[in-house]
């Protein structure tokens, strides 16, 4: 077997998160084309096939899905050996504002890689709601917000946008409910909270907060007890809760996330750590 070109596997690992070629040349700022080279050279070295393509979708055979595994900690290995022995190696602090969902999502990862390619940089974070994370780094506060953002806004830099649900520990006996439906929600402001505000509105459908807090443990330990509807990006469903269905109650916009740099904020630290969450994050699949 040929030795393997770790640029084919970045290329390789932003197809598998992307699932189109087109968004993976995107995010790694090469061709499409390129992308398909790299492919196509990787399955070649390897005697595997590890894409199967339609008209429609990319999706990973079994021998790719194998790959995943061995590819991303052959280029972690590779990211920090030049971390260590290169000419210069990152120093200064980064604050960060992390929504509270996207904490309980998939972060853990990308903070560890982190954390491991830069071990002389001081990161500092903060989890709140995506509005109060804005309000803080306008005040500087904040170098770099991770979060999501309304509908039609424009700031930051969207990484992608998923469905918004309806959540429901039973959405049968919830539907079933002849007074007005109950919401657990996050506190003003909130994104979530007034999607389903609006669209519960323009249904002409009654509704009561009967639980808010700040902290998606909670809304989930209320959801699970089945004190009411919760909504969240549908990659984020707690374990335990199930989608209503899309046609028995309003339907919900998408939610976007993006990132958010400070003017002024150290831009080779900001940039470094961006560059690991949009090779994570930017798929609502995420990482693996």
């Amino acid at each position: 077997m040929a030795p393997l070109n770790l640029v084919h596997l970045d290329s390789f690992l932003a197809l598998s998160q992307a699932g189109s070629f087109t968004e993976a040349a995107a995010r790694l700022g090469i061709g499409q084309s390129t992308i398909t080279q790299h492919i196509q050279r990787l399955e070649k070295a390897l005697g595997r096939r590890l894409v199967a393509r339609d008209t429609h979708h990319v999706r990973l055979t079994a021998d790719g899905e194998a790959l995943l595994g061995p590819a991303r900690r052959m280029l972690e290995l590779d990211r920090g050996v030049a971390s260590l022995f290169g000419e210069t190696r990152l120093r200064g602090r980064l604050r960060l504002g992390v929504s509270e969902d996207v904490v309980e999502n998939r972060l853990t990862a990308i903070l560890g890689d982190f954390i491991r390619q830069h071990p002389l940089v001081d990161l500092e974070m903060t989890v709140a709601l995506s509005e109060p994370l804005r309000q803080m780094q306008d005040a500087g506060d904040l170098d770099l917000v991770f979060a999501k953002r309304h509908p039609g806004e424009t700031h930051g830099r969207l990484l992608y946008r998923e469905p918004l649900v309806w959540l429901a520990q039973d959405p049968a006996a919830m539907l079933a409910r002849t007074d007005a439906l109950p919401l657990i929600a996050f506190p003003p402001p909130s994104i979530t909270r007034r999607a389903a505000q609006e669209a519960l509105d323009r249904d002409r459908r009654a509704w009561r907060i009967v639980c808010t807090c700040s902290s998606l443990a909670g809304l989930t330990a209320a959801a699970r007890a089945g004190m009411g509807l919760l909504v969240q990006p549908r990659s984020m469903a707690p374990a335990g809760l199930k989608e209503v269905p899309a046609a028995d109650l309003p339907a919900l916009p998408d939610a976007e996330f993006v990132l958010l740099r400070r003017r002024g904020a150290d831009a080779e630290v900001s940039a470094a750590l961006e560059r690991l969450i949009v090779a994570r994050m930017a798929s609502p699949a995420g990482p693996a």
